[in-house]
């Protein structure tokens, strides 16, 4: 919202809105009365307030500003925006009702019956306040959302692969995505996720990149969170599209190459195995698999491919079962499945299955499907197996809605 372009485009259209939906307001709401008064008020202060602090926000200097405010401030006039514009398709729709109304009196009926048509054309109390039903509920689901942000949901499965070694067969993984520290508000809240995680006493974490949003800064407060996380085998980690910085403007490549480093060197102190690009072998009895984890490999042309499966899977052919970790899920059909048939399963992230949709028994919907062909969960073709971790953080839009933050607990059989 830097860009003052942007700004003049967003507040016109938040004025265009307003006038739009005040319009209705006064024609559904009383003709006298003290309730009138107050939510006409109400609304204009709301209106006005949130369009001042889009006017103010490129002279506002957010980094004195409670990380919290900023976030909330953010998503309460997307909100409204949204609550808005939909809305305002309900409202166009009887105002299309209304001018067809009008064309095919004027060019249809008589003179004296068009004057009397055209005095008749009133709005659709009906598709008004649907219209305001909408929006108004858009809006209270995007604010009941705040309230998931932090509700991790346990998702336990269990696999099975026909290759997978004797000794391994009952291994529990726990596998999280995209913890994003720099959207964290509640460090208690966060802090009770690592606490379910340590519960259920994996062998092994994966996790499969997006440590941050664009610093590796924004892990000070979290250090020691999330360094409780110990397993026997290990915690292993790779790197997210948003791990190196890419989103922001630095005031030097240099600036840029050392923050990676920094977070390179956060993944070290916490004790997690970062993979980059390479494979280990994990061992149980006389037992050997390989782990390989690459960096950001995105197929879509807005992510960036730093992932390299010509540096990691050499050498590991010879292992008769393999788990990559690659953080976008587009890799798996773009490369893993048309080059690399001998991975058993791969781990990604990356969606957060966008943070909003709906997931039923035997049925599930997010937007983000559109994009993303594999987004949540389980996916399977022959023998190799995908799983899209929902992501344990949040980015942009502070809250959940039908998809919750998740931890994922994969039993090998």
């Amino acid at each position: 919202m830097r860009n003052t372009g942007f700004i003049f485009f967003l507040l016109g259209l938040m004025a265009l809105l307003d006038i739009y939906v005040f319009q209705v307001l006064q024609v559904v709401l009383p003709t006298s009365s003290k309730a009138r008064l107050a939510i006409i008020i109400g609304y204009w202060v709301v209106s006005i307030s949130a369009m001042l602090y889009v006017f103010t926000y490129p002279y506002i200097n957010h980094d004195n500003w409670p990380r919290w405010a900023v976030t909330y401030s953010r998503a309460i006039i997307f909100g409204l925006v949204l609550s808005k514009l939909l809305a305002s398709l309900f409202f166009a729709v009887d105002d299309l009702r209304r001018a067809g109304t009008w064309l095919f009196g004027k060019f249809l009926q008589k003179p004296t019956d068009v004057a009397q048509a055209g005095a008749g054309i009133t709005r659709s109390v009906f598709l008004s306040w649907l219209g305001l039903a909408v929006g108004g509920t858009v809006f209270s689901t995007l604010v009941y959302g705040f309230g998931n942000k932090y509700r991790y949901h346990v998702n336990r499965l269990r696999m099975s692969f026909k290759n997978l070694p004797a000794g391994f067969k009952g291994m529990r993984i726990v596998h999280i995505s995209d913890i994003h520290s720099g959207s964290f508000t509640d460090k208690e809240a966060v802090a009770n996720g690592v606490k379910k995680i340590l519960k259920e006493k994996p062998d092994m974490i994966l996790f499969t990149g997006d440590l941050v949003n664009d610093r590796a800064s924004e892990m000070k407060d979290y250090m020691d969170v999330f360094s409780q996380l110990k397993a026997p085998m290990g915690v292993y980690s790779t790197l997210g599209n948003h791990d190196y910085g890419d989103y922001v403007q630095w005031e030097s490549i240099e600036a840029k190459r050392e923050n990676l480093e920094k977070l390179k060197q956060v993944h070290k102190n916490m004790g997690w195995r970062l993979l980059m690009n390479e494979h280990v072998v994990l061992e149980k009895g006389n037992d050997q698999i390989a782990l390989l984890g690459i960096e950001n490999w995105g197929a879509k042309a807005n992510f960036p491919k730093y992932g390299k499966m010509e540096h990691a899977y050499p050498g590991s052919e010879k292992y008769p079962f393999k788990i990559l970790m690659s953080h976008d899920p587009s890799h798996w059909d773009a490369e893993v499945r048309t080059k690399y048939g001998d991975i058993d399963l791969t781990l990604a992230g990356h969606t957060h299955g966008m943070q909003f949709g709906l997931e039923l028994p035997g049925f599930k919907w997010s937007p983000v499907q559109y994009m993303y062909k594999q987004w949540a969960g389980l996916y399977e073709a022959g023998d190799q197996k995908l799983y899209v971790n929902r992501g344990y953080g949040f980015l942009g839009y502070p809250g959940r809605i039908g998809i919750l933050p998740e931890i994922t607990v994969i039993e090998l059989a």
